[in-house]
């Protein structure tokens, strides 16, 4: 099972994808607690969801934790399963009330960053860290 989870390919440009999605999640994960009126707690409340000091908290942990992991290229898979969660509920969350009010195009324009980070998240799941990721250096060792 482990092994599982840490095998991955040889192509060295999926370290591309892991910097995105990595930085892009590290970085929002940190502001989540530097600007939380705007950012985290307060973005919680603001779009309705329950226990917004709570969850602006838990998101941002994942956020850090799992962002950090997907640019070691540690545990990849498994770290780019809370961050597909996280894009789902946001998309969920904040770009269906923007559908109603603005219409699809609207919807799409500010969902663009969100749609790259789903994707990327869903592409590291499916494909591992790639040739430069702990992952692979730890199979190679025979972890």
């Amino acid at each position: 099972m482990k092994n599982q989870l840490l095998i991955t390919g040889n192509s060295k440009t999926i370290i591309l994808i892991r910097l995105m999605v990595g930085v892009v999640f590290l970085s929002e994960g940190i502001q989540k607690f530097i600007f939380t009126e705007t950012l985290g707690a307060g973005r919680f409340e603001k779009i309705g969801l329950p226990w917004p000091e709570f969850l602006g908290n838990f998101v941002g942990s994942f956020e850090i934790v799992c962002g950090f992991l997907v640019l070691l290229g540690l545990l990849t898979r498994l770290a780019s399963i809370p961050l597909i969660i996280i894009m789902v509920v946001a998309i969920a969350t904040t770009k269906s009330e923007v559908l109603a009010e603005k219409g699809f195009w609207e919807m799409m324009h500010g969902s663009r960053t969100d749609w790259a980070m789903l994707l990327g998240s869903i592409f590291l799941l499916i494909n591992g860290g790639g040739f430069w990721s702990a992952d692979k250096t730890l199979i190679k060792n025979g972890a």
